[in-house]
């Protein structure tokens, strides 16, 4: 298998140099960096660089932001004008992936509301499951360090390490799991494990936190791409609107189109909205998850994308993953909670370019 630690060697000719520099991402070798400039970045000029300042000094307190941003995440404690600190310590490179088009995919994901009741009754009767107790996370990286990103799960057949329940299976098996709540749409329920986190509005009036604590270790598949392959939708229909009335008008299929996705997501109490993969909540319009076999959680990027109607282009930071989330130029952007957030992240799908701000003073990053 190769090895997915990326290893950006920055070159220090890059100081001065005419010709632009390259950043070789070792073991991925289909993906460059080309250190670029500011002026380069369409809406630099018009950043709120006071909030992008806010946001990297909140992500500097986790460990895995400390070890890309070392010495910026001392000075930015100090800092007066961030404008200019963030000119002046970091330098911009492009994520260039030499087997694509130029563009990738930058869509979106938000945090749903969902309706549910801690006991299960003749409305509320779709259980939201806890991470189950016979699931096995096993981490051999302390063996093979070039598999830091990659998790084994299954249970255990009498001394045999199997694979788990995958989704279809689920049901028929009983899951040996605490039940943190009961919802009232299958539908819903699917959605949320898609988005990965919610907000849960309980029948007492109460709300509750819930995010993503484990997966059965099955592989994503975009239920959305099997409704084209059956003929129930056109490809360039697609979308979480499209598929969910799709799925309301067609029930006796339901189960069926569901479990072609046989991933599943298990849930835990949150005591804030929706959080990432880093560990931090999440901010509307400024989180996105990413692939960190090829962009590490904790950077700072910027993005440019144009939408039909209008563009992105802003300062982001990688605070979560996700099992859609594929290649290095590759985000998602999380847009907040809500209706209107919805029906945004529902409907964005657009051509993205990337890139990740690094520290000017680094002649050698390991990440």
């Amino acid at each position: 298998m190769k090895q997915i630690l990326i290893t950006l060697f920055i070159s220090l000719i890059f100081f001065g140099c005419v010709k632009k520099p390259v950043v070789k991402l070792e073991q991925a070798k289909e993906t460059t960096l080309i250190a670029d400039n500011f002026s380069s970045l369409k809406e630099w000029s018009v950043e709120d660089y006071d909030e992008v300042l806010t946001l990297f000094q909140e992500n500097c307190k986790r460990s895995k932001v400390k070890k890309i941003y070392a010495n910026t995440c001392e000075k930015s404690a100090t800092v007066t004008d961030a404008k200019a600190f963030l000119q002046e310590e970091f330098l911009p490179y492009k994520i260039v992936n030499n087997k694509e088009k130029e563009y990738g995919l930058l869509t979106g994901y938000y945090e749903p509301f969902i309706e549910a009741s801690l006991e299960k009754d003749e409305t509320y009767v779709y259980p939201i499951y806890r991470k189950p107790n016979d699931l096995i996370t096993v981490d051999l990286s302390s063996v093979y360090p070039e598999l830091k990103h990659y998790r084994l799960r299954g249970r255990l057949d009498g001394d045999k390490l199997v694979p788990y329940y995958t989704r279809s299976k689920s049901k028929e098996s009983g899951l040996d799991a605490e039940v943190l709540c009961y919802t009232n749409s299958k539908i819903d329920r699917f959605f949320l494990e898609v988005q990965g986190s919610g907000r849960v509005l309980l029948d007492d009036n109460s709300t509750m936190f819930i995010g993503f604590e484990n997966q059965n270790g099955h592989k994503y598949r975009a239920i959305g791409r099997y409704l084209v392959q059956i003929g129930a939708l056109r490809l360039e229909d697609v979308s979480l609107q499209s598929i969910r009335e799709w799925l309301e008008q067609n029930p006796s299929r339901l189960d069926e189109v569901l479990n072609y996705n046989q991933s599943m997501v298990f849930f835990q109490k949150r005591e804030q909205g929706a959080t990432g993969a880093l560990g931090v909540e999440l901010t509307p319009k400024r989180s996105v998850a990413v692939d960190k076999r090829y962009i590490p959680l904790g950077s700072m990027l910027y993005l440019d994308a144009d939408l039909e109607s209008s563009k992105i282009s802003k300062v982001v930071f990688a605070q979560d993953t996700g099992g859609a989330i594929k290649g290095s130029v590759r985000a998602d952007l999380f847009l907040g909670s809500g209706e209107e957030a919805l029906e945004i992240a529902g409907r964005l799908k657009a051509p993205l370019k990337l890139w990740i701000l690094l520290p000017k003073n680094k002649t050698k990053a390991e990440i």
